[in-house]
This record gives structure tokens, C-alpha cells and sequence, in this order.
């Protein structure tokens, strides 16, 4: 449930890992390079008292959550071996290669910046130093994996260190991530910021949205089906989301003066479709039932943001008077959405990844536009970004008079896939500056590019070896992708029969309606069409999907969820500390994050196969999860203590054993048990981490009330990990 696993272990990594990279070697070098980071970390703890290796796991697994490839999965177990270990970068160089080596050296030299300061110039100017180092963008996606697991653990650091981290990622990383579309990462970052610059805002959000969230997913549930019914009657094929709103927009808003109860987009939804086409498709069909707000629809599909993201948006009065704000895209324009330059990671050409190609295209751009406008007194800065950034693009024309970006080298076949993909599609010629050019000439600035189409005609492959951009390449492999899609079909089918007659299992009970039903629901697929190509192009065996059919056992959360849905209102003899409507006996576990006590607001998660975990209403671990959210509370009878944790910070003093006696004295006037207590050390103050065993929040905030009363304790806090 949680985002961060600090126990996370390399088994783990690697596992994510091999669902995605199959090649022996690259696992091989992944498996040496956590080798080497343990033998070089060994013995480090970090400031949590954890063996130090668990933060380059954490990072690792943060990127192979992207997809990231082999070096940059080898380089994150490794990169702060050079800074901490006294490592020579010759030394990872010799072991691992030179790529490898430059990916480490670049999350070094970011490390040793100091990124302070107030004013917007001089925070300009840090960003433009951290991209100007980096030759290769993967050293920044590093370094943002790496932020954000240490924002994951903020908790250990003093206050003060706690907001100068903050203040640093939102104004210095937040906006790197956001230009490189990693809005996933980014969208974390923000909230974790705010946790910590914040905390009080913080938590109110979070506690309003936990206490409004089963009646806002009733409406989207709701919402949901009406438009799925509605998609299906117009043969739509598409999948339907609901959309977690990030606690630091909702901030931001609020910022503004609006109230809690006029965010009209906390209800909110995401269209996923096949094509363009069937975006606009989607979006007319919405509106002609849902009357949209004027000024509300945006349209990122035909004008995409600077970062590349495209969807279209619109807010509209939908079931029960509700306002909804809906998200159409296509699953590629998604993947781009959620994590921007690092979506092209799984894509190889020539052993290279397109994303290693794309990259530079994408961080040149961003180099050239980062706070240009901003700037026009740095006469030094803009000479440079003219010349090391602005001479590797050029500008050319529509006939309308449009202007086009490119990067040079690019040809006439880049150009018409960026004006729109069915331009290119069905490209027949070019002509530049009013003279038949053919498809491989080089533009220049200042051309004028007309293309010439024809609707009956399709693309060549000999395209993808003329086109320049990862952008064209894609789109015409994209292209031939879907000629292939038949081929999968047709062998996708003969692989099941294959299979089914092997095992001897009949055709005819094996396509039941019921069987079909299971399957395509287990593998969250539409139609048996799609079955067939992911079994043709490998993504399931035949005996994986036979395997759905057969198996009976129904899990356990989803006879949870059933018995909460069939038995809400009916009155239950309740013998647990915990009551949950509807049900009598069912395992009932305390969140470790937020530890709950009686008297806390409180609110419950069916999990996969463990019963139902409960959270305190303010747990940010719970504020993006989804309808397996149910209400429960407390038991008004209740004559037994929780375990919860609070962070006592003191004054550095050499004598902490009078601190713990003072501390452990007041226990018992407050009828509290003290666990365990671990002291925590850092620049500024000592924390005691404290693992109590209290019977309500009423005796904890009375015990907390004394502790304040020692001299040197300067803060007491519920800790939330």
C-alpha cells in the first residue's frame, strides 16, 4: 500500500526488473553493480538507522517502475559509491564501462551543489548549472528517483532541514521534472514538499479527502458505468479510470481563495482510447449527453504542452448534478503523460534505446526554453544557449506560415509527422522554398515546407531508416504495428487451439460465455481480439490464460468486498476493537505508517488477500488509493492499548541518559508504556523515535502535553513514516 517499502529488498528489484529486460548480460551487470554497492556501503547506516544499501534499492526500484534500462538501473545501485565511498570513478569505469561510469560521475557532481537561495534569479540559475552538467538526461532521472526517496524519508531530519529539502525540490527539481514530463515523479514531489513545507495544510487536505472519499467513489463509480454503457452503445473500445487529484494542486487552488467545496474537479475521470480519432469521437459523444462547462475544455491533443503532453480535457455536469473533469487520451499519450521522456525507454533501435536518441532532442529543447524568458538581462546566458543549444535546432515554416521546431537533420518526413500524424501517413512528396526536394533532404531555417498527400496512400518502412526524429520513427513503426496486429490475431488463436487440444480440454466448454468473461476481466482486456494479439506477441502464454479458466479459488478480497456490499445496513454483533459494517469476523490489521489509536479518525483497506487494514483518516498512504476504501470505526468498548510512534526533538546535550529518565517518568503518571527508543542524531538537535503503547489519542496528547514540559525538549509530533 505504501509508495516507499523501506525493506525493500534486491530479490524485489530484480523481479520488476526481469518483467521487462529479458537479456541475460544486462541482468547479469545489474546483479554485479548491487554487489558492489554492498561490499562499498558496508557497514554505512543511514540517518535512520537502516543499512545504508537500502536507499540505492529503493531508488533502483523507483526506476525499474519506469521501465529505465540496464545502465541506468546498474548506475542508481551505485551512485552515491563515488561521494560516500571515496570511489574513483576509473574504478566503475574499469568494472562496468565508460557509460555506466558517466551516468554515476553525473549524479556525483549534481550532489555536491548547494542549491540555495531566495531569489527567483539565482533559483533560475541553479536549474540552468544542474541541466547545463548533465550530457545525459538519465543522470537528472536519477537524481529525481534519488530526491524522491529521501523526501519519502524526511521524517528522520530536523525541521528546519525538512523545509530547506522541501524549499530546494519544489523550486529547483519539480520544475525539471515537470519540463521533462515526468509528471508521475513530479506529482509526488509536490505533495511530499508540501508534507513537509506545510504540514498542517497538508493534513487538512488529506483528512478532507479521506473523509469524502467513499462517497466521491460511489459518484465516480456511478459516473463510470453510465459513460462506459454510453462508449460501448457507439462502439467505443476503451477503458475507464478514476483520477486521483494530487493534494498539492488542490493546495494550489486553495491557495488562490477558493474553497475546499468548489474544487469541482476532485471528481474525476480518465478516458483511455485507441486512436486520436477516437478521442474527438469519445468527447463529442460525452458532450451530446453531458452539458460541458464553457471555458473548461482544453484540447493538449492538437496543441500539446511544451513537455509533450496531450490529452483532451473537459468538465461537465454529469450524474446527480455532480461536475466531473474528464481526461481523454490514447494509452501511448498516457504513458508520455505519466512519465514523459522516460516513456521511451522500452524502445530499441540498433541496440540503442530511442530514448537515448529522443533524449537529446527533448533536452536541448529544454535547455533552450528553461527560463528564457525570464532572463533577457543574463546577456551571457542567452549567447550561450544560443550558441552550444540554439545551432543544434532549426526553425522552418508551414505554407500557412506556422513555424515548426526541429532538430537539424531533420527531413521532409519529420516535419509531416510533426504537423500531425495522418499528414505523414499520407505524405506522397515535399516541396521546399516552391522546388520538388525528395524525402531524405536535409531542411534548413527558413524553409518553407509544403507536403503534398493522398488519402489512398500509406507510409514505406525504408521511412524509419530517413526520418530523424524518435518521434517519426515511432509514429511510422506505430503505423506498421497495426498491419502486423492481424498477424498476431490469427497466430495468437492458433497457439490457444494448439494448447487446448494438447491438454485435451474441449473447445466448446472452454469458450463458454462465463470462461470468456473471466479471462478477458483477470487480464483487464476488452474482447477475445485482444486476447489473441498479446498471446501472438508473447505478453501471455496459452498455459497462463487455460490456467484462469481452471483455477476456482476466488480471492479473498473480492469475497471481502462482497460481503461489505451485501450486507451494509444489517446490525452485527460486533466483538472486535474495530467494527466494519456488515461483517462479524474478518482479520482486521493496524496501518504500521500512521499506527491509528482509539480516537483517531479512522478509515479502512481491503487488501489482496490480509483483510482489511486501518489508517488514520489523515494517512497520506491512503488519500490516491482506490474503491476498496470502506468506512469503519472504533468499538465504543475497548480495554486494551495500540502501539503508535511519536518524534520527541530535544537540544543537543552529551548527556541524553537524564533526557530518557525524564521522559521515561512521565509514562507513569499517563498510564503509557514505552516499546522501544531510538535515538536519532543530527546536525541541528537529537529526535528520540518512541514506540508507545497507549489506550486512546486523549491519554497520548495528555503525555505529549507533559513531555513538552521537559527543559530541553523543543517538539513533539505523531510520527507518520
Amino acid at each position: 500500500m505504501r509508495k516507499d517499502k523501506p525493506n525493500i529488498t534486491f530479490d524485489e528489484v530484480l523481479e520488476k526488473v526481469s518483467t521487462y529486460i529479458t537479456n541475460e548480460y544486462d541482468k547479469e551487470t545489474i546483479t554485479k553493480a548491487y554487489l558492489f554497492a554492498c561490499e562499498k556501503h558496508y557497514g554505512q547506516k543511514r540517518n535512520t538507522g537502516e543499512d545504508y544499501i537500502v536507499h540505492p534499492l529503493n531508488v533502483a526500484y523507483i526506476l525499474a517502475d519506469i521501465n529505465a534500462d540496464y545502465q541506468t538501473i546498474s548506475a542508481a545501485l551505485m551512485h552515491d559509491t563515488i561521494e560516500c565511498c571515496n570511489v574513483k570513478k576509473e574504478e566503475i569505469e574499469n568494472e562496468f564501462g565508460i557509460e555506466i561510469a558517466n551516468l554515476v560521475d553525473g549524479v556525483t557532481k549534481i550532489n555536491r551543489l548547494n542549491f540555495n537561495g531566495d531569489n527567483e534569479a539565482m533559483l533560475a540559475n541553479h536549474r540552468k548549472i544542474l541541466v547545463g552538467l548533465t550530457e545525459d538526461v538519465r543522470v537528472i532521472i536519477i537524481k529525481l528517483a534519488d530526491r524522491l526517496h529521501n523526501m519519502r524519508t524526511l521524517w528522520i531530519l530536523s525541521e528546519k532541514k525538512q523545509k530547506e529539502n522541501a524549499k530546494e525540490t519544489l523550486e529547483i527539481l519539480v520544475p525539471i521534472a515537470h519540463r521533462l514530463g515526468m509528471n508521475k515523479i513530479k506529482s509526488e514531489l509536490e505533495d511530499l514538499s508540501l508534507r513537509y513545507s506545510k504540514p498542517d495544510v497538508y493534513f487538512s487536505i488529506v483528512e478532507k479527502l479521506n473523509q469524502s472519499k467513499v462517497e466521491r467513489n460511489n459518484n465516480v463509480e456511478l459516473m463510470k458505468e453510465t459513460l462506459t454503457n454510453l462508449l460501448n452503445s457507439h462502439g467505443i473500445k476503451h477503458k475507464i479510470k478514476g483520477r486521483a487529484k494530487s493534494i498539492y494542486s488542490i493546495y494550489k487552488k486553495l491557495d488562490t481563495g477558493r474553497r475546499f467545496s468548489d474544487i469541482y474537479d476532485l471528481l474525476a475521470l480518465r478516458i483511455f482510447v485507441d486512436t486520436e480519432q477516437d478521442c474527438y469521437q469519445a468527447l463529442g459523444i460525452i458532450h451530446s449527453k453531458y452539458r460541458p462547462i464553457p471555458k473548461r475544455f482544453k484540447d493538449y491533443i492538437a496543441m500539446p504542452k511544451e513537455n509533450g503532453y496531450q490529452s483532451l480535457h473537459t468538465t461537465v455536469f454529469g450524474e446527480n448534478g455532480q461536475l466531473y473533469e474528464i481526461q481523454i487520451r490514447t494509452y501511448e499519450m498516457d504513458q508520455v503523460a505519466e512519465h514523459g521522456i522516460a516513456s521511451h525507454w522500452s524502445y530499441k533501435e540498433k541496440g540503442k534505446t530511442i530514448m537515448q536518441s529522443a533524449m537529446e532532442e527533448k533536452l536541448q529543447f529544454f535547455r533552450a526554453i528553461m527560463e528564457l524568458s525570464n532572463e533577457e538581462s543574463d546577456e551571457a546566458f542567452i549567447n550561450s544557449v544560443k550558441e552550444d543549444v540554439l545551432k543544434n535546432m532549426i526553425y522552418v515554416f508551414t505554407p500557412k506560415g506556422d513555424v515548426i521546431e526541429l532538430p537539424l537533420g531533420s527531413t521532409p518526413i519529420d516535419f509531416a509527422y510533426r504537423v500531425h500524424s495522418k499528414v505523414g501517413d499520407s505524405m506522397v512528396g515535399a516541396i521546399v522554398n516552391g522546388n520538388i526536394v525528395p524525402l531524405d533532404y536535409k531542411l534548413q531555417d527558413n524553409d518553407i515546407v509544403k507536403i503534398n498527400t493522398n488519402k489512398t496512400k500509406t507510409p514505406s518502412r525504408e521511412w524509419i531508416k530517413m526520418a530523424y526524429t524518435a518521434q517519426a520513427k515511432n509514429k511510422i513503426k506505430a503505423f506498421f504495428n497495426k498491419i502486423d496486429k492481424e498477424e498476431n490475431i490469427k497466430k495468437g488463436e492458433d497457439l490457444l487451439l494448439k494448447e487446448l487440444r494438447r491438454k485435451k480440454i474441449s473447445t466448446l466448454d472452454f469458450y463458454k460465455d462465463e470462461n470468456i468473461d473471466k479471462i478477458l476481466d483477470e487480464l483487464h482486456i476488452e474482447d477475445l481480439t485482444e486476447l489473441y494479439i498479446n498471446i501472438g506477441n508473447g505478453k501471455y502464454s496459452p498455459t497462463s490464460v487455460i490456467n484462469i479458466v481452471n483455477s476456482e479459488e476466488i480471492p479473498k478480497d473480492e469475497l471481502i468486498l462482497s460481503k461489505v456490499n451485501n450486507n451494509q445496513g444489517v446490525t452485527i454483533n460486533v466483538k472486535n476493537d474495530i467494527i466494519v459494517e456488515g461483517i462479524d469476523e474478518i482479520k482486521v490489521n493496524i496501518a504500521a505508517c500512521c499506527k491509528p489509536i482509539p480516537g483517531d479518525r479512522i478509515i479502512g483497506y481491503i487488501t489482496k488477500g490480509n483483510g482489511i487494514t486501518v489508517h488514520r483518516s489523515i494517512c497520506p498512504n491512503v488519500s490516491d488509493l482506490d474503491k476498496r476504501l470502506i468506512s469503519v470505526s472504533w468499538n465504543k468498548n475497548i480495554d486494551k492499548k495500540y502501539s503508535t510512534n511519536i518524534l520527541i526533538h530535544t537540544l543537543k546535550i552529551n548527556n541524553n541518559k537524564n533526557i530518557l529518565i525524564d521522559i521515561i517518568s512521565k509514562t507513569s503518571n499517563r498510564d503509557v508504556l514505552v516499546q522501544s527508543i531510538n535515538l536519532i542524531n543530527t546536525e541541528d538537535d537529537n529526535m528520540f523515535d518512541v514506540t508507545l503503547l497507549v489506550e486512546s489519542k486523549e491519554k497520548l496528547f495528555k503525555f505529549i502535553n507533559d513531555l513538552e514540559t521537559i527543559d530541553c525538549v523543543t517538539n513533539v509530533e505523531r510520527l507518520i513514516k
